[in-house]
């Protein structure tokens, strides 16, 4: 009978080569699998109980926050699953376990459209009275960038990892490579927009060409997540922002804000690339949130005054 790690391996190449999966989930799967084998101290697979699966839980419960603890227990499961199919186990332990707990709701951190529109303002500044022709180029880079981050609420990585044959400007869509390997098709539907991307096209189109990605650094390379948050950094000091902002908050101020204009919650799911309506809710929550605020602060009854409202004992 191999050992646990053997068996470890083969579940990763499974996972990459048959599964598809993308390279950070394989990573994931390796950090969270290879915890759980350290943790618990087992080689074989015959040393495995549900009492000992309980105990691992406990451990991570005291160490990290829910939604990690989800995610970590999803990894191992799969991966008992996976020796059930190929039936290194007999029994499953799992199969005897109920993992049940409340996920506390994180509200996603969304933008004021305010606060983006001083941002894009700033950014359009520095591009138009750049003192350089360095400084310019990689002002209409940036913000090539956050137009399309926020026109299209892709994730970061989807951004970073785009390819230039995944950009179509005379059609004006995008075709994404998501969490899975799964494709969207996103549509650029603002003018201003598109036109700043044809823009750092025609001026970025030699550096493209010889990268391959649709959005390059400095030296020619594909541009990181990384360098995406340093500019975000960059241009909110320069604005004089206080919020500190990252690359998903335009996800998320994407998403808010569609379905505050009465946009279809399944239209929203497509375009965000989730896999389950059931993840593209909790944006629900943030626009109750809103509600609660307008039906506060502008229902015009808060400016009724009614007499003898408390009545008479």
């Amino acid at each position: 009978m191999e050992n646990l790690q053997t068996i470890l391996n083969h579940y990763l190449n499974f996972c990459s080569y048959q599964k598809r999966l993308d390279a950070k989930t394989i990573k994931a799967y390796r950090i969270d699998l290879s915890q759980f084998l350290s943790q618990t101290s087992i080689n074989k697979i015959s040393e495995i109980t549900p009492e000992i699966l309980e105990k691992f839980i406990i451990s991570l419960h005291q160490s990290y926050r829910p939604k990690t603890v989800k995610r970590k227990i999803a990894s191992i499961k799969a991966f008992f699953r996976y020796m059930e199919y190929k039936e290194y186990l007999a029994v499953n332990p799992f199969n005897k376990l109920q993992i049940k707990f409340r996920e506390p709701i994180i509200l996603p951190r969304t933008i004021p459209l305010g606060t983006i529109e001083k941002f894009l303002s700033e950014m359009y500044h520095q591009y138009h009275f750049a003192k350089s022709h360095y400084q310019k180029r990689n002002a209409l880079r940036d913000i090539a960038v956050i137009e399309l981050l926020f026109a299209t609420g892709m994730r970061i990585s989807e951004l970073c990892s785009l390819k230039m044959e995944n950009v179509n400007l005379c059609d004006r869509n995008i075709l994404i490579y998501g969490k899975g390997a799964k494709e969207r098709c996103i549509q650029i539907g603002n003018d201003d927009v598109c036109r700043i991307l044809n823009d750092y096209c025609d001026d970025f189109h030699e550096e493209i060409t010889q990268c391959g990605h649709f959005f390059v650094n400095q030296c020619g390379g594909p541009l990181s997540d990384q360098a995406v948050r340093r500019m975000i950094k960059k241009y909110s000091a320069l604005a004089s922002i206080d919020l500190h902002i990252t690359p998903h908050m335009f996800r998320h101020t994407f998403a808010t804000s569609l379905l505050e204009a009465d946009v279809d919650i399944r239209y929203i799911q497509e375009m965000l690339g989730h896999s389950s309506i059931n993840i593209t809710e909790i944006y629900t929550h943030v626009a109750m949130a809103k509600q609660r605020d307008i039906l506060t602060t502008r229902h015009p009854r808060k400016d009724f005054c009614v007499e003898g409202r408390q009545g008479k004992r």
